[in-house]
């Protein structure tokens, strides 16, 4: 059976938006979802695939965590073969040796105004570099993401979709899970 994935942006993150584990499952399955398994804290929801396109799910899933928890979650769904799509289309192969350095952006749809990110001078950040793959940003950051300029400068741009970032190490999980 397929499956879809549920990233919930910003929840459990510094203290703010605090919407525990056993709470996303409780919701998941509330509406309906079978199989429902949650990786960590940070709102990675694999499920099976109702037959519902994504932006459905996530609008869905948006609405019901504001009922319910009074909270504004930005959802972006991805069916595993989605997500296993973006595994593949990886620009930095060598920075899965280090995957802590490695971070993918889920978009909700494909930009159409990426200028903030073309205006970019890319060799002022060196060693960090991105790049944008459909609607899957990668940044590779050897240093750290927590000190890279480049990080900071790509979350300042506006791309006007919805987006949520993990590091490859989740990444990979959540795919090792949504086949499992």
């Amino acid at each position: 059976m397929s499956r879809q994935i549920a990233l919930l942006r910003g929840i459990n993150v510094g203290g703010h938006n605090s919407f525990p584990k056993a709470r996303q499952l409780e919701l998941a399955r509330s509406l309906g979802f079978e199989d429902v398994q949650v990786l960590l804290q940070t709102g990675n929801i694999v499920f099976a695939d109702p037959g519902t396109p994504p932006e459905e799910t996530a609008r869905t899933i948006e609405e019901r965590i504001s009922a319910e928890l009074g909270l504004s979650v930005p959802v972006v769904v991805r069916t595993r073969d989605e997500l296993a799509a973006a595994v593949e289309a990886n620009p930095f192969p060598p920075a899965v040796s280090e995957p802590k350095s490695l971070h993918v952006t889920f978009l909700s749809a494909v930009p159409s105004d990426t200028a903030g990110l073309d205006a970019l001078d890319l060799a002022a950040f060196a060693p960090d570099r991105f790049r944008l793959v459909g609607r899957e940003l990668f940044l590779w950051c050897p240093d750290g993401i927590g000190r890279s300029q480049l990080a900071a400068a790509v979350g300042r741009a506006r791309l006007g979709v919805t987006a949520t970032a993990r590091n490859w190490n989740t990444v990979t999980k959540i795919l090792a899970l949504a086949d499992s």
